[in-house]
């Protein structure tokens, strides 16, 4: 088992180990007592009975995406899990076993090759399946092909106390239901995912995309608007308020990415859109050929790496001017690196969910995502996101944990029924608070997790 302590390996060595895999590069003043780079389930059971030995709580990280770097935790055994990448592929019944370090990128680009399927995974290519799928999965066309977490069909988990064991509907039921919307709370160390895969729509797999000058921001967001909710259910649909590559000028950039058997389907899906836009673009095109991979550049493109990230999120309520109240957030963006987006999640946002921890969503999900590249810039960008979200929040229902810092601002991540059961099974599961769990200001939150409850200032 690689074990790097703090008080004896070299600094560069340990600084390696405790940020060198965290995507977003504001870095945490917080110091873990040793890293242990896991390579196999037995060592991960070792790390978390060593944890227990030495009295200190265990923190996890597989992809290292986490915008407030959830894994970084005083006095902790951090568990990374970079090193344990597995994956197994069940053809016949569509089902894959895959270990939570594994990406979203790594496992389909498997997937399409050998066996013509897909998972629905993360959008940016290198987020780890563990975090990802902990906290719901607002994977490819969520709206209609509903969240990722409901296509885990079980879960292997080293327990608190350092047990192996499975999870699914039948076996520990109650870690199975808290695993799919407990996000960074699960009481628990996943070693492995067992996921149900979808065919991969290869020869439909198409998009259209349409650039408005930031002027016509009004008049381009109702038009999604209006035929967001009828739209086909095989097409995702986002808008994004963006600097173009090498352009000075914000824009609203609308685009349709849709997933079909044939092109012919495909282009009958996208026409809708392009008969009804408004005049005006900047640029635009209709229909052309696209595939996941080609998503995931441009994912690649819009986060890259080695940059300073802020986020923040809210489901705004489904009554809400949504043009109005984004507007701030879509045309004063504080970095040409720095992006809004609004993401539509009718219909999956008005059918009854699954019997799972997942509960907080609305038809309008909102989230900003802010970049720089210089440690001066971090009081302007962090004071732009702050001023937005204080008006933004009054107009929401709650937050997705995925795009969330508990350190900085709280608010609703669950139905109310929910939530208290969430915690319930953390104290059940993990009564000595072995495992980090959810990180807010302080470090505090211990065996009591969040309060589930709108703080309604910043």
């Amino acid at each position: 088992m690689d074990i790097i302590w703090r008080d004896s390996a070299d600094n560069g060595v340990y600084e390696e180990a405790r940020v060198g895999r965290v995507f977003n590069h504001r870095r945490p003043s917080r110091f873990p007592q040793a890293v242990v780079k896991a390579r196999s389930e037995e060592e991960i059971v070792q790390a978390v009975k060593l944890a227990a030995e030495r009295k200190c709580r265990v923190a996890v990280r597989s992809g290292g995406h986490s915008w407030a770097a959830w894994s970084v935790r005083d006095d902790s055994i951090l568990i990374d899990l970079g090193n344990y990448k597995n994956m197994e592929v069940d053809a016949d019944n569509q089902v894959a076993r895959v270990t939570p370090s594994m990406t979203g990128r790594e496992l389909n680009s498997f997937l399409i090759k050998e066996h013509g399927m897909m998972f629905p995974g993360g959008h940016c290519p290198d987020v780890g399946l563990g975090g990802f799928l902990l906290q719901g999965g607002m994977g490819w066309n969520c709206r209609n092909w509903g969240w990722a977490c409901e296509r885990v069909l079980g879960l292997d988990v080293v327990t608190a106390d350092g047990n192996l064991i499975h999870c699914n509907a039948t076996q520990n039921p109650d870690l199975y239901w808290a695993a799919r919307g407990a996000g960074p709370g699960f009481p628990g160390v996943v070693t492995k995912f067992h996921l149900s895969l979808i065919p991969y729509p290869e020869k439909g797999f198409r998009s259209s995309g349409y650039m408005y000058p930031i002027s016509m921001y009004g008049k381009a967001f109702d038009w999604v608007l209006s035929i967001t909710a009828s739209f086909d259910n095989d097409t995702e649909i986002a808008v994004v308020g963006q600097y173009p590559e090498g352009e000075d000028e914000m824009h609203l950039f609308i685009l349709f990415v849709v997933m079909k058997n044939t092109p012919e389907e495909a282009e009958a899906a996208l026409r809708p859109a392009q008969e009804t836009r408004p005049d005006g673009a900047a640029k635009e095109w209709f229909c052309v050929e696209d595939s996941l991979e080609g998503q995931y550049k441009n994912q690649e493109s819009a986060n890259p790496e080695k940059h300073r990230y802020c986020a923040e999120n809210a489901y705004i309520k489904n009554d809400a001017d949504v043009p109005s109240v984004l507007e701030e957030a879509f045309t004063t963006l504080p970095h040409k690196k720095a992006f809004s987006l609004w993401y539509p999640m009718n219909p999956c946002s008005r059918r009854k969910l699954p019997d799972m921890a997942l509960s907080m969503q609305s038809d309008h999900y909102f989230a900003l995502y802010t970049v720089w590249e210089t440690e001066s810039d971090d009081d302007r960008c962090k004071a732009w996101v702050k001023n937005v979200m204080k008006k933004v929040e009054r107009h929401s229902v709650g937050a997705y944990l995925g795009d969330s810092d508990f350190q900085v601002r709280r608010t609703k991540f669950w139905a109310d029924d929910n939530a208290r059961r969430l915690m319930d099974i953390r104290r059940k599961w993990d009564p000595n608070g072995r495992i980090c769990g959810y990180l807010d200001q302080g470090d505090q939150s211990g065996t009591q997790g969040l309060t589930n409850a709108h703080e309604w200032k910043l």
